[in-house]
C-alpha cells in the first residue's frame, strides 16, 4: 500500500503511524508534501535535539497559585512548548511530525508517551480534531546514534516500512512533486530552468539504471562518505545545473554527492544523450523526433514536462499535448504515461484541454487520470 494511503486512513481514524527506512529517501519530504497537497499545516521536530520538556512542560511558577481551606499556594505548572500552542491554535489542520525519534535517548522517549498516544504535552490537550502525530525513523543501526524503540513508546504507533518506488520517483522527480522551491542566496537565485533539466538528467540516468537511486554502503567507512540516494542525487541535480554540463565540473561535484564510481557512470552515460532543448520542443511540438533509444526519450519528455510545470501557461500547456501526441505516434506510449500525468495534474486556468487527436490519447489520458475509468 503506498504510504499517502496508510496516512490518509491512519489520519482519519487517530493512530499515529511511524514510517521506517533508510537515510536519505525522502521519507520527511514525502511527508512535508504530503501535508502541502492536503492543505495540512506541518509542525516538524526533529526528535534528535529535543529535551523532555519538549514533551511534558517545562515547569514555571504560577504566581496566583491556587486556594486551599482559605490558604493560597504558590504552585508550578508544566507550560507547553511553542509547537504545541501553534498546533492547538492554528486555523488548519495540523500534523505534528516527529523525525529521527530513533535518535531520541530513553528520557525523551518516555515523554514522547503521552504526545503520540493521547495529545498531551504537559498539562496541555491537544484539540483531537485539529491534530494529529506522524513519526519517521531510521533503523537504529543507520540512525545517528541511534537508539531502539522503547516498548512502549514502539507500541503507541503503528509500523510501516518505508518502500522506496523507484518509478514514481524519476516520474515526479523532474517536475519535483509540482513544486519546486526557487533556491536563493545574497540575491543569486539558481535558474529554475536549468535545474529542471538537470533533474530531467538525474531522472533519465535513474529510469534506466533504477538500482542506482539507493546505494546504502555495508561497510561502515564507506557509509560516512558519499553515497547514491534520493537525497544525494537531488544535490547532484543543483550542481549541475551550476556547471552547464561541463564534464570535469560535474564529475568532481556529483562524486561529493553520490561517490566517485556512480558519478562517473552517471557521467559516461550523460555524454552518450546529446539532449535537444525543451523549450525548443515546446515552441515547435512539430518538429520533435523523438530518438529510439528509450532512455533518450524519457529524458526528452521529463525536461519538456518540467519546463512546463515551471513556467505553465495555457500555449505551453497546450503543446506540451502536441508533444505527447508524438511520442504516442512513435510507439512509445510507456513514457507518454508520464509527461501526460503532470499535465494533466497541472491544468493552469483557462486552457482548453487536450488536443483533438484526444482518440489516440485515450488510454494515456486514463493513466494520467484525466480521464475517468
Amino acid at each position: 500500500m503506498h504510504i499517502t494511503k496508510i496516512l490518509d486512513y491512519a489520519i482519519r481514524i487517530g493512530v499515529p503511524p511511524l514510517f521506517w527506512g533508510p537515510p536519505g529517501i525522502g521519507k520527511s519530504s514525502l511527508i512535508r508534501a504530503y501535508c502541502r497537497r492536503k492543505g495540512y499545516e506541518c509542525i516538524t521536530i526533529i526528535a534528535s535535539i529535543r529535551e523532555p520538556q519538549d514533551f511534558g512542560g517545562l515547569p514555571v511558577i504560577d504566581q496566583q497559585g491556587i486556594e486551599v481551606k482559605g490558604e493560597r499556594y504558590t504552585v508550578a505548572r508544566l507550560a507547553p512548548p511553542d509547537w504545541a500552542v501553534k498546533a492547538a491554535t492554528g486555523e488548519r489542520p495540523t500534523i505534528v511530525f516527529i523525525d529521527e525519534i530513533t535518535c531520541t535517548p530513553p528520557a525523551v522517549q518516555a515523554a514522547l508517551l503521552r504526545v503520540a498516544n493521547e495529545l498531551v504535552v504537559g498539562e496541555f490537550k491537544l484539540p483531537a480534531e485539529l491534530v494529529r502525530v506522524v513519526a519517521a525513523a531510521n533503523p537504529p543501526d543507520q540512525a545517528a546514534g541511534g537508539w531502539e524503540l522503547a516498548p512502549p513508546l514502539a507500541n503507541r504507533f503503528t509500523h510501516h516500512n518505508f518502500t522506496l518506488n523507484t518509478p514514481d520517483w524519476t516520474a515526479q522527480f523532474p517536475v519535483y512533486w509540482g513544486e519546486a522551491p526557487q533556491i536563493t542566496f545574497a540575491s543569486e537565485n539558481l535558474s529554475l530552468v536549468d535545474w529542471a533539466r538537470a533533474r530531467s538528467l538525474v531522472a533519465g540516468y535513474i529510469n534506466h539504471c533504477p538500482a542506482k537511486l539507493l546505494v546504502v554502503p555495508k561497510e561502515t567507512s564507506n557509509a560516512g562518505r558519499a553515497w547514491p540516494s534520493p537525497r544525494s542525487w537531488d544535490a547532484a541535480s543543483r550542481y549541475l545545473a551550476l556547471t552547464g554540463g561541463d564534464i570535469d565540473e560535474t564529475a568532481e561535484l556529483a562524486s561529493g554527492c553520490v561517490g566517485e564510481g556512480e558519478a562517473l557512470e552517471f557521467i559516461n552515460w550523460m555524454k552518450n544523450m546529446d539532449l535537444p532543448d525543451p523549450e525548443e520542443i515546446i515552441k515547435n511540438p512539430a518538429g520533435l523526433e523523438l530518438p529510439e533509444r528509450g532512455d533518450q526519450a524519457y529524458a526528452i519528455l521529463a525536461s519538456v514536462a518540467a519546463a512546463i510545470v515551471n513556467n505553465n501557461t495555457p500555449d505551453r500547456w497546450s503543446r506540451g499535448w502536441d508533444v505527447i501526441v508524438k511520442a504516442v505516434e512513435a510507439s512509445k506510449p510507456d513514457i507518454a504515461v508520464m509527461a501526460a500525468r503532470h499535465l494533466a495534474q497541472n491544468q493552469p486556468k483557462g486552457a482548453k484541454g487536450v488536443p483533438s487527436q484526444v482518440a489516440a490519447l485515450t488510454p494515456i489520458l486514463k493513466a494520467a487520470g484525466l480521464l475517468g475509468k
